[in-house]
């Protein structure tokens, strides 16, 4: 990836709807066939060419420290710790003096999406919006964030009623934006990326434009959903990356 953008991985959630499953283990680390459900979204990352990843935890912290350290896959982690919870855009702002790209990928700590990623932010790049997100065919589902777009994949609006008169997708919760935008947030404030951040930005006639991708999003954040996960992600972003002695991989 030319002009590799760094990536931040949203795991600071306490996943209390999943805690039948995790206990008091961060849903980050929820096992998915066999494996840690961040090793998932690391191998992903890796694959698609990124080196640095950010990290923004919050509960159970130590937990996800000790369990990835300062690298895996061959890539640089690095750690933003929320001391009190921030909300998605509250997190993000935490941890821009890490950042060291102009470029950005976010991506929520749940959820996988199999795009291409370095495609994503090569389009992002190209096309000059504010805010790219990676969105998916809603195929009737009506229990997630709802994103309207016209032919040109611009963004029109959220969460509205569906319409003959425009096109809906799913938000799959993966960004590409410039560190510049996050910046400009208000430090120490918890606020939402998706309910408070991209409405005024559109608002205030920012340029969000989405990135369709035709396949779906797994999320596991509810029991149900982690089951069927267990089928849907059991050979996603296989590594050919082995342990090095000591169980720590590189």
């Amino acid at each position: 990836m030319p002009s590799a953008a760094d990536a931040i991985i949203l795991c600071g959630g306490a996943g209390l709807r999943l805690k039948s499953v995790t206990g008091s283990a961060p849903k980050s680390l929820a096992n998915i066939a066999g494996r840690p459900f961040l090793e998932i979204l690391l191998s992903q990352l890796r694959r698609h060419g990124f080196q640095r990843v950010i990290l923004a935890v919050g509960y159970q912290k130590d937990l996800i420290q000790e369990h990835f350290g300062d690298r895996m896959f061959g890539l640089a982690l690095k750690y933003s710790i929320e001391s009190a919870p921030l909300g998605t855009g509250g997190a993000l702002r935490n941890a821009v003096d890490l950042i060291e790209s102009e470029t950005i990928v976010i991506m929520n700590g749940d959820s996988y999406t199999g795009a291409d990623l370095a495609l994503f932010v090569a389009d992002y790049r190209s096309t000059k919006a504010d805010v790219s997100m990676l969105v998916v065919p809603a195929d009737g589902r009506v229990d997630c964030g709802l994103v309207s777009v016209d032919d040109n994949g611009k963004v029109l609006g959220f969460k509205e009623k569906q319409s003959t008169l425009r096109t809906h997708y799913v938000n799959a919760g993966i960004y590409a934006m410039s560190k510049h935008a996050l910046v400009r947030i208000q430090p120490g404030v918890q606020i939402s990326l998706e309910t408070d951040l991209f409405p005024r930005w559109l608002a205030d006639g920012k340029y969000l434009r989405a990135f369709t991708h035709r396949g779906e999003c797994v999320d596991i954040g509810t029991p149900e959903r982690y089951q069927r996960a267990q089928l849907s992600l059991a050979n996603a972003e296989v590594t050919e990356s082995l342990a090095k002695p000591g169980g720590q991989r590189q």
